[in-house]
């Protein structure tokens, strides 16, 4: 009797559910119609299903969106990693845009563009005046087609024509690999686009002919994507058939087991793989089955927390829905999803769970580790301190770049080091003149939060009793340039050395540079160069919970 009844109540709510919807989608569709047609003014029909489809998700999690047909190149860009184009990075610069880094070896490259050269004509359109969006439309295309440009070099000052074929642009997942000691490889990896996997492979290959007997797998920053080649990632590492992740949705069509189908590389060589608030989604799969199969140690501090699985459906006129589907979990079982994902810190990253809802889980060596957002670091590294509002500013009115076109240009015949490079005392010296007659519209946080003190003891009637030391506080926190200019001389004389390495060296360069002076890669070589620390870790050390 039971089992009927309960029959009979799925049944109904099931009917119930079909009702629903048709009634639901009949009610959006007329109310659509009755506004194209019989509103006071003309609507843009496209504009209102954005926004419709937006107000529709906005109570789901951040990743469930519509994908309109014209948004499907980007999205494409994001997971394969390819596009039509001339394999650069372009930003604004007054009525212009310049270029701000081009790709080694891709036809903007090979042309001599180089960080600075002014855009001036795309086959013989003026483009003054035209935005990042615009002009990056008009530079992509078919591969195998002409580009004529128009441009102003840097170096030179001249005006030079320029016409070269656009390339199939497919952007590596490895942003750079190289030793950093005779026997420690490093790798730095950005994104799980489409065949990432082969490029890590083809890293480490090369390295191990080198002469690596460790490696650091540098996963910071990389904000996730194809989930297949995290698993082909760890199919190099660990043995064929291990299951590295498992994902659980309400249809059967959204579960599935994954587990590695090929031989691996090497099961034996330590591991240090770096994390931070920036890893996300794919890369919490490998960091946190690494972690969970007790197969190399993680370093910095916790990931993201992003365990949804997203796919997309075809809606019809070339317009997707990229929808969550499911979640997944790695080997010991947990889900690193955020518990609260709606709620998080300015970065995105997730802020502290209570311990209630915290669950405890074992690795495949009964370490013990946690839920409740992200993968936690066997080793955390407190995070560097974020650049000051004062350091931004600089960057955002383009001076750190302007100075760094200036270096160039004086420097042009006498490349900077990779390894060595550094500010001087003297190079900063010119960097402040420089700075004389430049504007800085900035006001710190400290000024912000005094303004809204006096605001509020105004209101109060502190005012009279305060006001004077209001005041002098005032004075002490006042904008000074030169003061501010000294003050944080340690953050801009960072931005300026990656800014005149890249000059020289490219996007690769900068990463090689940064890695003599990481805190993480530093503790990572450390452990890698003590075997029986890295075996402690992996036997004997529980994870910390935040």
């Amino acid at each position: 009797m039971g089992v009927a009844l309960s029959s009979l109540f799925f049944k109904v709510s099931a009917a119930d559910t079909d009702f629903d919807l048709g009634r639901n989608s009949q009610i959006l569709f007329n109310m659509f119609r009755d506004l194209n047609i019989m509103y006071v003014d003309s609507v843009d029909s496209d504009k209102m299903v954005k926004d419709a489809a937006k107000g529709m998700v906005s109570e789901l999690d951040p990743y469930t969106e519509l994908i309109p047909e014209s948004g499907m190149e980007e999205f494409e860009m994001l997971t394969t990693g390819k596009y039509g184009g001339m394999g650069a990075l372009i930003r604004q610069s007054g009525d212009y845009v310049v270029i701000s880094q081009p790709y080694k070896g891709f036809p903007a490259d090979k042309a001599g563009l180089v960080i600075g050269d002014k855009i001036l004509e795309i086959n013989g359109v003026d483009v003054k005046g035209y935005d990042v969006t615009k002009i990056s439309e008009m530079l992509k295309g078919e591969p195998g087609t002409s580009i004529r440009l128009k441009v102003e070099k840097l170096l030179t000052g001249k005006i030079e024509d320029l016409t070269f074929k656009r390339e199939r642009i497919v952007i590596s997942g490895v942003s750079y690999y190289g030793m950093l000691s005779d026997s420690i490889g490093y790798i730095v990896h950005s994104n799980f686009t489409e065949n990432c996997s082969s490029d890590i492979r083809k890293a480490f290959l090369e390295l191990k002919k080198q002469g690596m007997t460790s490696l650091i797998l540098d996963l910071r920053g990389n904000g996730g994507g194809i989930l297949q080649e995290a698993v082909k990632i760890l199919s190099m590492f660990v043995p064929k058939g291990t299951v590295v992740v498992s994902i659980k949705g309400r249809t059967k069509e959204s579960e599935a087991v994954y587990k590695t189908e090929s031989e691996p590389i090497d099961t034996n060589i330590p591991v240090a793989i770096l994390v931070d608030r920036g890893s996300a989604s794919a890369a919490e799969i490998v960091s946190g089955a690494f972690q969970d199969l007790d197969r190399g140690v993680l370093i910095g501090n916790r990931t993201f927390g992003k365990g949804l699985v997203q796919s997309t459906r075809p809606l019809g006129y070339n317009a997707y829905l990229k929808l969550t589907t499911a979640k997944y979990y790695i080997p010991s079982g947990r889900c690193i999803q955020a518990v609260d994902y709606t709620h998080r810190n300015e970065d995105g990253s997730v802020g502290l769970i209570p311990d209630s809802l915290i669950k405890e889980f074992v690795t495949a060596g009964g370490r013990k580790v946690y839920d409740g957002g992200g993968v936690m670091p066997d080793i955390k590294n407190a995070p560097e301190n974020t650049a000051s509002g004062f350091t931004i500013a600089l960057y955002t009115k383009g001076y750190i770049e302007e100075f760094a076109n200036q270096y160039f240009k004086e420097h042009q015949n006498s490349p900077v080091d990779v390894d060595t490079f550094h500010i001087t005392d003297d190079d900063y010296a010119a960097f402040v003149e420089f700075m004389a007659d430049k504007d800085v519209d900035f006001e710190s946080a400290t000024q912000k939060a005094l303004e809204e003190l006096q605001k509020k003891a105004t209101q109060d009637k502190y005012i009279d009793r305060i006001g004077d030391a209001l005041k002098e506080i005032e004075s002490k926190i006042k904008d000074d340039k030169n003061a501010d200019l000294a003050l944080y001389r340690e953050d801009i004389s960072k931005l300026l050395e990656d800014e005149i390495v890249m000059r020289f060296h490219y996007g690769e360069g900068v990463l090689r540079h940064n890695a003599n002076y990481d805190e993480d890669i530093r503790i990572a070589k450390e452990v890698l160069s003590n075997p029986q620390r890295y075996k402690e870790i992996l036997t004997s050390q529980d994870t910390a919970r935040k």
